[in-house]
């Protein structure tokens, strides 16, 4: 099925549109879980979804087979644009919450110098944690909590029984909070 998808990107990248279709059918169930889980609302992975098509219709040539799979990066795009939708959603209460003299102090709300130092220093430390993981431990967090890959999905790509997987997570996870609590 990933040479199929993998395929059918690469056909959709030259504009076909029975590549999409195709596509389409491989790939919205999929596609419908993931968003389901981040955005919630029926109504909005609909219409979410059919955002997430129109981008692959635009951003296909930019696939390139050679760094993941069609199924990763469609995942990746469809994770994305739940995210902008989120950040959307979440700015609009924020605007509509906000007295307009106070507007003037949003813009300075993001960290300063030293927030940005330990916010960097946060980030060499997950890094770091996750280096200290097994290789495919990592890899099963970061397809589970980055690209939303289902915990099936993810014994099958590991070869692992499911119940494995779900050791696996927990124990990836709490070898992660231990090493960040150093």
């Amino acid at each position: 099925m990933q040479d199929e998808i993998s395929a059918a990107l690469l056909r959709v990248a030259r504009k076909d549109r029975a590549a999409l279709r195709q596509l389409y059918a491989l790939c919205a169930p999929k596609l419908t879980g993931l968003l389901m889980r981040m955005l919630k609302e029926k109504t909005e992975v609909e219409d979410a979804l059919q955002d997430v098509f129109i981008r692959v219709w635009d951003r296909a040539p930019a696939y390139d087979p050679e760094k993941g799979t069609g199924l990763n990066w469609l995942c990746a795009v469809a994770r994305n644009h739940a995210l902008d939708r989120l950040r959307s959603q979440r700015s609009r209460r924020q605007a509509q919450s906000v007295p307009v003299e106070d507007a003037l102090d949003l813009a300075a709300s993001g960290p300063g110098p030293e927030g940005q130092l330990m916010l960097r220093a946060q980030m060499e430390s997950v890094v770091r944690c996750f280096g200290e993981l097994p290789q495919d431990r990592a890899e099963a967090v970061k397809g589970a909590y980055l690209m939303g890959l289902s915990y099936q999905d993810l014994a099958q790509r590991h070869d692992v029984p499911l119940n494995t997987m779900r050791t696996w997570l927990r124990r990836a996870l709490i070898s992660l909070k231990e090493c960040l609590d150093r």
